[in-house]
Parts: structure tokens; C-alpha cells; sequence
């Protein structure tokens, strides 16, 4: 599938595109202006550029069929380019609340107040990018790309603190001289926070954690409506990437044959891979039903 035919590749190319020039206008405008809070957004943009480059590839390489040495997809690529984004928002936080507390008490010249007008930019156009990556990330499952809606969420707080910041400056440069750059360590914080919250729900997801009760319960539903299915023993399953590996003890009437047993979980594996979308595989382990013996 291309890029042109993958809607959350088209979303992560659009995010690059965008968070691109709104680094560049940013960290320019903001350099020129003297803005603290402009450049730490910017750097933040910047940051992004990286983070959907990561999505894009992470979404690309997922779509591999499975071969001989990956026979579960390649589905993990997404997550490990989630995991990507985590680490570096919270390096990208670092740098720049690092980088706005040192300037506090160096820098006493007041910021021009042309330096609101690429965060507004920022401001709608993150918005719009940030809604748009999360519909279509809840609607994939993709982590890579919801990890990339947030982020573009975060974007929308930092451009509000850094107007916010810079508008205090402005308005009081007397009492509030240093509000621009603190703004900009408070913008610093935000996004490193939003990296480690990235990191703990990927590596949640690459330890093979269990979905939550909801979704088994559903895959015990539709396996126990297939004719001679009489009972789940065991139901564990594990994301790998954008869908979900399922590992079933199916017991059947233990006077059966192999052949018939086989059918029955041959039935089961097809139900649940046609009635529930978040399946990629279904892995079904025979076991006779005990109360039928007794």
C-alpha cells in the first residue's frame, strides 16, 4: 500500500510538511524577535518533524507481510517508532527547559510583539492535525500515530503558554520582563512529561501486556456462539503493532474425532478474525470438555 492509498501515512507526512515550516517560521521569527517562548516552541516543532518521520516509518514498515524470520508481521515496528517519539519528546523537554532557565536573568531585552504571529499559526494549524491523528490512530489502533496526536495536542498547550508568556511580557515589561522565558521552561516541562507518558504506554505494549477485559470477554462471546465450541480454558492475547495475536484453548466434546475437532477450531479461528477487526491471527489449542467425561 503507499502513501497515497495509507491515510495514517498521508497524516504523518502532512504533520512533517507542517511542523516543518512552523519550526523554521518560529524559530526564525523568534530568534529575530527575542523571544524565548517563540524558539522553544519552534524547537518543540522541531522535535515533531522527527516524531512523524518516526510515525511514517513505523506505519511503513508495519505493513510488511510476515516472512520467515518475523511469522507474526511486522507489526512491532509500529511500536518500537512510538517508543521513537517518547524518547525523544522527553529529551526534547529537557533541551528546552534547560535552555529557557539559563537565559533567565541574561536576557533583559523586551521581545517585539510580531512574535505572536507564528503561534497563533501553530495554534490552529496543531489543532486541526491533532484531531485528525487521533481519529485515524483510534481508528487503526496505531500507538505510533496516536502517540503523534498527542504530541500535536501538546503543541496547542505549549503555543498557549508561549503566547500567554509572551502577552504578559508585553503587556507589563516592567514586572513581567522575565515571563517569556519561563513561559518557555514551563513549555519545556510539558513536553518532556508527554514523552515519558509515550515511553510507559509503548513499553507497556512491547512487554506483551494483556488488552483489557473487554476486548477477551468479546473474544470469548464470538468463540463460544461457533457450534461445538463448549468452553474457553484459557484466552491470552498480545498486540503486535496495529492488531492483536490471539492464543485460545478451545474444549470440545472429547469423544470427537481429530478431524472433527479440527473443523471446530478451524470455525472458530474464522469467526473471530471475521467479527472482530483488532484480530490479526487466532492460534486455538484443543482440549477435551471435562464435564463431558464426567
Amino acid at each position: 500500500m503507499s502513501i497515497r492509498e495509507h491515510p495514517g501515512q498521508r497524516l504523518a507526512l502532512a504533520g512533517m510538511v507542517a511542523s516543518s515550516l512552523l519550526a523554521v517560521a518560529k524559530i526564525w521569527v523568534g530568534t529575530n524577535a527575542n523571544s524565548t517562548a517563540t524558539v522553544a516552541d519552534g524547537l518543540e516543532s522541531a522535535a515533531d518533524v522527527i516524531a512523524s518521520g518516526l510515525v511514517l516509518f513505523g506505519l511503513w514498515i508495519a505493513q510488511r507481510p510476515a516472512d520467515e524470520n518475523h511469522p507474526y508481521g511486522h507489526g512491532r515496528f509500529e511500536i518500537l517508532a512510538a517508543l521513537g517519539v517518547g524518547i525523544l519528546l522527553a529529551l526534547a523537554g529537557v533541551t528546552i527547559t534547560a535552555r529557557s532557565i539559563w537565559r533567565i536573568g541574561r536576557d533583559p531585552v523586551l521581545p517585539a510583539a510580531y512574535a505572536m504571529w507564528p503561534l497563533l499559526l501553530s495554534l490552529v494549524t496543531k489543532m486541526g492535525m491533532s484531531f485528525l491523528k487521533m481519529r485515524q490512530g483510534r481508528k487503526m489502533e496505531s500507538a505510533a500515530l496516536v502517540a503523534d496526536a498527542k504530541n500535536d495536542g501538546v503543541d496547542v498547550i505549549s503555543s498557549t503558554i508561549a503566547l500567554i508568556a509572551l502577552g504578559l511580557t508585553l503587556h507589563d515589561p516592567v514586572n513581567m520582563i522575565e515571563a517569556d522565558h519561563i513561559g518557555g521552561a514551563i513549555l519545556g516541562v510539558i513536553v518532556g512529561i508527554l514523552g515519558l507518558t509515550v515511553i510507559r504506554d509503548t513499553v507497556y505494549q512491547l512487554t506483551d501486556a494483556m488488552p483489557e477485559s473487554a476486548r477477551l470477554d468479546e473474544l470469548r462471546r464470538i468463540a463460544l456462539s461457533v457450534n461445538g465450541a463448549l468452553a474457553i480454558e484459557k484466552c491470552f492475547a498480545r498486540k503486535t503493532g496495529l492488531k492483536y495475536h490471539v492464543d485460545l484453548h478451545l474444549e470440545v466434546d472429547p469423544d470427537l474425532t481429530v478431524r472433527d475437532s479440527h473443523e471446530i477450531a478451524r470455525r472458530v479461528r474464522l469467526a473471530l478474525k471475521k467479527e472482530i477487526p483488532w484480530v490479526a491471527d487466532v492460534l486455538i489449542h484443543v482440549e477435551p470438555h471435562e464435564v463431558l467425561r464426567q
